[in-house]
């Protein structure tokens, strides 16, 4: 399969054949995703993908309403636990991020409501023949992270925010010689 060039080993291999990219719109994965984002910050994704099953493990599902409530034994925890990122700033950053997504959810319904309008509701289909070619940010992603950063959530600089919206299809951002482009397209409409 000619997959995008940067999935060649596991488990990006496995990660981008069936979730980066298909479009999200359940709440607590928007907040895993979130969280694991937020700890790539200086890392590699697939340091990050490596440790997934650890960070399920260790932040309780990712479960906001829960972590939200952590205090300094829980951080105590989270430090000493060598199957996760161990840095204070990003666990900290969990856990306000928790609390600010249940802020966010409690105004608009759903995380999938507020964070979907950044793009209109509907997936942005790009057209990319190279990597070279993929941004690391767009005025969404900008706007995205002036307005998370404005609700009091941490770790959401513009490319990460990108990075966010292409795991969770709101963009697709798969080359157009990459199969998963076409089935994530859905039909072409003609013109």
């Amino acid at each position: 399969m000619p997959r995008c060039p940067w999935a060649t080993v596991e488990p990006n291999i496995t990660y981008h054949d069936e979730e980066w990219g298909a479009p999200v719109h359940d709440d607590q994965k928007f907040f895993e995703f979130l969280t694991l984002e937020g700890a790539q910050a200086g890392l590699s994704w697939t340091t990050i993908l490596k440790k997934r099953e650890n960070y399920r493990r260790a932040f309780d599902g990712f479960r906001p309403q829960k972590i939200a409530r952590y205090g300094a034994r829980e951080v105590k925890r989270l430090l000493a636990d060598a199957g996760i990122v161990r840095n204070r700033l990003k666990i900290a950053a969990t856990i306000q991020n928790a609390k600010a997504f249940l802020a966010v959810r409690k105004e608009f319904g759903t995380f999938d409501a507020y964070i979907w309008s950044f793009v209109g509701g509907r997936p942005k289909q790009n057209r990319w023949r190279r990597m070279n070619q993929v941004p690391a940010s767009t005025i969404e992603s900008d706007a995205m992270s002036r307005d998370l950063s404005r609700r009091g959530f941490k770790f959401v600089g513009s490319t990460i925010c990108y990075a966010l919206m292409q795991a969770t299809g709101m963009v697709n951002d798969h080359l157009v010689t990459c199969p998963r482009h076409a089935k994530l397209a859905g039909p072409r409409r003609r013109k």
